[in-house]
C-alpha cells in the first residue's frame, strides 16, 4: 500500500509539473534551504566561548537547531535555537552576541537573522532573546571593547 500511495504521489507530482500548474524549482528548495542551513552551522559550531570547547562540543548548537526560509529570490530567514549548558548559564548573551557577529560577517548572502535560546532551557530566556535580537542593544554592547575583545576571540577561526 505503502509503495502505490509513493507510485501515486510521483505521478501526480509529475503530472502538476508538466501541466505547468507546479514550479520546476518547487522540488529543490527544501535541498536548497539544507544546504544553507548546513552552511550556517559550519560556520557557528566552531566559536568558542568556553575555550578550548567549541559550541558543537559543548552541544550548544547543531545541525537542528538551524532553519533557513525563503524570503525571496534572494534574502533568506535564517533562525538560530541554541541550547546553554545549564539553565543558569552566564555565557548564554556571550554566546547569542557571538552567533550573530560571526554570522554577519561570514554568510555569503543576504539574510535576516533571529537567534533565540532553546524554549525552557534558560532560566533568562525571554530576556536574553531580547537583548540578542535587538539591533540597538548589540552595536551598543560591540562598542563596549572588553565585549568586542572577548567575542573576537570567541569567532575567530581555529587554526
Amino acid at each position: 500500500m505503502q509503495r502505490v500511495s509513493g507510485l501515486l504521489s510521483w505521478t501526480l507530482s509529475r503530472v502538476l509539473w508538466l501541466s505547468g500548474l507546479s514550479e520546476p524549482g518547487a522540488a529543490r528548495q527544501p535541498r536548497i534551504m539544507e544546504e544553507k542551513a548546513l552552511e550556517v552551522y559550519d560556520l557557528i559550531r566552531t566559536i568558542t566561548p568556553e575555550k578550548p570547547s567549541t559550541l558543537e562540543e559543548l552541544e550548544v548548537v547543531s545541525e537542528s537547531c538551524v532553519e533557513v526560509q525563503e524570503i525571496n529570490e534572494e534574502e533568506y530567514l535564517v533562525i538560530i535555537r541554541f541550547t546553554p549548558t545549564v539553565p543558569h548559564c552566564s555565557l548564554a548573551t556571550l554566546i547569542g552576541l557571538c552567533l550573530r557577529v560571526k554570522l554577519q560577517r561570514c554568510l555569503p548572502f543576504k539574510h535576516k537573522l533571529e537567534i533565540y535560546i532553546s524554549e525552557g532551557t534558560h532560566s533568562t530566556e525571554e530576556d536574553i532573546n531580547k537583548q540578542i535580537n535587538d539591533k540597538e542593544r548589540v552595536a551598543a554592547a560591540m562598542e563596549n571593547p572588553n565585549l568586542r575583545e572577548i567575542v573576537e576571540q570567541c569567532v575567530l577561526e581555529p587554526d
